[in-house]
This record gives C-alpha cells, structure tokens and sequence, in this order.
C-alpha cells in the first residue's frame, strides 16, 4: 500500500448564493474550473499527469449536470486525455471525493489525482434535482410509514433533544462570524483563496476577494430577532417537542464557491519535485438515523478515531461543518470536544455552505489552521442528508 498526501488545497471565495450574489454571474462549471487550474498553476503539475478529477456536486441538474466536472476539467485546460467524475453523498460530497481519490493513490490506482467540489446555490436551487418529484420511492415509505423530514426539521428535532437553548444557538453563530471576520482582517485566509474574476453586464471585470457572508458586527442581540426559519403547523402539531429555535441566523446561508485538493502518494510527490502539506491519515463514513438526518458526525468522529489509533486529544484542530448550529452544539456536547480548537477561524454559518464544495473548502481551511498553529493532527467531518457522514484525520507534514 501506498500512502495519500495532499500536496496543496485551494477554494474560491465563497459568494451569496442569491441573484445578488456576486458568483451568481458565473457558470458553475467556470467557477468549479477557476479551483482546478489555480491549483495546477500553483502546484506546478504537469496536468498530463493529472490521473483523474473527482468532483462532488449535490445539484446535480441544469447547469451542474450531464458529470459537470468533466466540464470543469475541461474548462480549466486540462488534456482531453484526463477524465472526470462527479459525485453526491450530499453535503459531504467532495469531502468523499477526497475519500475516493486517497484511497486510489493509496491503492495504486492512481499516482495523481485532483478531488474537487462546487456548488451554484443562486442557480441550481437547493433540492431543486427532485423538485415535484418523489426521490424515495414505495420502499421507503413502508420502512419509514411516519414520514421523513426536511433537515431544518432535523436541526429543530436536535436542538430539542439535546436541550439547546436558542441563546447558545445563538451565542454560537455570533462567535463563527466573529472567528472568521478577525481571521480575513489578520490575512489568514488570503494564502488558501483564489479571487474570482467577474464580468460585469457593463463588460468591466471585478475581483471577488472575499467571502461574502461573514458579518463583522453580527451580535447575539441583533440574531435574538429573527424569527424562526421552518415553523410550519404541519410539523408542529407532528413534533410538539420542537421550540423552533433554528433561524437563518444561526444557520448556514445559501452559497457559491469551488475547492480543489491535489492528491498524491509520497513517491509521486518526490518524483514530481511535488512538497506535501499533510498526510491522509485515516477515514471512516457511516450512516445514522435519517429522521434526526444530521447527528452522523457523532458515531463518524467515534469511528475515525479508533480507525486511526488516536484520541480526542490527539487532534489540534477540528473542522466540523456548521450546517446548523445546533448540529456542532450536539457533537461538541458528545464527544467532549474542546470548543476553542473547533472551527479556529469561524465555520460555514459566516463563511458559507456551498454544498458540494464544502468538503474541499473544510479541507483547505484545515490544513491552513494546523499550519498557523503547528498542530499535528486535524479532523474533518461533515453531516450529510439521509443520515450519513464522512470523518478525515490528516496529520500535517513538515
């Protein structure tokens, strides 16, 4: 067996997934292309030597369809001669293209492989690949005969059976945009994004620099009053137990964005004149109670642990995506985690939540994190619709 190292990581700024938004002007396919050759381009590969593209997209449809990171790929200049794939375990779909693309390396199938993700939320809609249509089929709805539910009802049935108070959801959110605005003002962030050229309708090109989202001044006063996101009588009277305390607020907003991984073993690394940044180390994906949807984070951090020999202490930094605060409130309260090593530099409720890029974009951020403050070992994982998960261990190199 070969070893899987990640050579260099990189993600575009990640943009209001809305008509407004600034990357609602550019094709998913030339915003997942911009992550692919920036990261050829500052790697230095040679892109004939690039064995295969895995990408992660959730919306699948219109204009991220028909295997959209063949497209990508092919937008961003590589040969012909370099194939594409593109793959959906929902929000950890790209964190599963990593998967896939270390376990090819480390198999020996691949010397050379670069994992990807995007995600156009301002034009493929979220859920907007199953619109009008019934996604589960008889056999579903026989072994789940109560129905299931959209994931801000699985975010509310958690709040609730975790006793999450709407000030500690809250009182999260707030600290998430308060990490990420002082980690854009210290510079942090500025060595893992690659600015989008935009094209205005007047034909002048902009530069998106930034994330979009992050809020500087969010406080836990001015989030206090919103209401909640996903009342609905129906589901009321179904789970009298919820106190509807999720709102947009304290949830991720809707996004645009692209992140790509190059993904080598060592000896491909040295033969390239190719420097790793991090060892792949360990992974493990699970799945969970689809009704409650999003607490696989839980037993998959459990999982990679013991897969990888190591304990919660080992682990410098964690990554764990902020689809919904009371998500990381309910696995930090599970596992003991220590809050202060989450989410160093704010997560996806102020940075952003472009679905199939978010693994990738997680990753990029994770190896920068333990660079900044020479840990060891860092940890990614991300909860998924339907009841799954995906966790990674990367140890840091050099």
């Amino acid at each position: 067996m070969h070893d899987a190292v990640i050579v260099d990581a990189i993600r575009t700024p990640i943009g209001k997934g809305k008509a407004q938004g600034a990357l609602a002007t550019v094709h998913p396919v030339d915003l997942h292309a911009h992550a692919i050759r920036t990261l050829v381009e500052r790697t230095g590969i040679d892109p004939e030597a690039v064995d295969d593209v895995i990408g992660g997209a959730v919306g699948q449809i219109g204009q991220q369809s028909m295997n959209t990171t063949r497209w990508a790929a092919l937008a961003a200049g590589l040969p012909d001669s370099v194939p594409a794939v593109t793959v959906d375990r929902q929000c950890g779909s790209s964190q599963q293209a990593i998967h896939f693309a270390a376990q090819g390396v480390m198999s020996g199938a691949y010397d050379a492989v670069i994992a990807s993700g995007v995600e156009s939320m301002s034009r493929v809609p979220i859920g907007s690949q199953a619109a009008g249509q019934d996604p589960f089929g008889p056999g579903v709805a026989g072994r789940y005969p109560q129905g299931l539910v959209p994931q801000g009802i699985s975010a509310e049935l958690i709040a609730s059976r975790w006793r999450l108070s709407r000030a500690e959801l809250d009182a999260f959110a707030a600290e998430s945009h308060r990490r990420a605005a002082e980690a854009w003002d210290r510079g942090l962030f500025d060595q893992e994004v690659a600015a989008v050229p935009i094209t205005k309708p007047d034909g002048t090109t902009v530069r998106l620099t930034q994330d979009e989202t992050v809020r500087p001044g969010t406080s836990v006063e001015a989030l206090a009053g919103l209401k909640p996101a996903y009342y609905d009588e129906h589901w009321a009277r179904r789970f009298p137990e919820i106190g509807w305390q999720v709102t947009a607020g304290n949830a991720s907003p809707l996004s645009d964005g692209s992140a790509a991984v190059l993904i080598t073993s060592s000896q491909t690394a040295a033969r390239l004149g190719l420097r790793p940044r991090a060892r792949l180390h360990s992974f493990a994906v699970v799945g969970d109670d689809p009704l409650l949807m999003l607490t696989g984070i839980i037993p998959a951090t459990e999982k990679v642990l013991k897969r990888a020999g190591l304990s919660l202490g080992d682990i410098a930094a964690f990554e764990v995506n902020e689809a919904f605060a009371s998500v990381v409130l309910a696995w930090q309260r599970e596992t003991g985690a220590d809050p202060a090593k989450v989410n160093i530099r704010g997560g996806a409720i102020a940075i952003g939540h472009p679905l199939g890029a978010s693994g990738a974009r997680l990753m990029t951020t994770l190896l920068s994190v333990l660079e900044e403050t020479d840990g060891r070992y860092g940890l990614q994982t991300m909860c998924e619709a339907g009841g799954m998960a995906n966790a990674t261990i990367v140890e840091r190199l050099g």
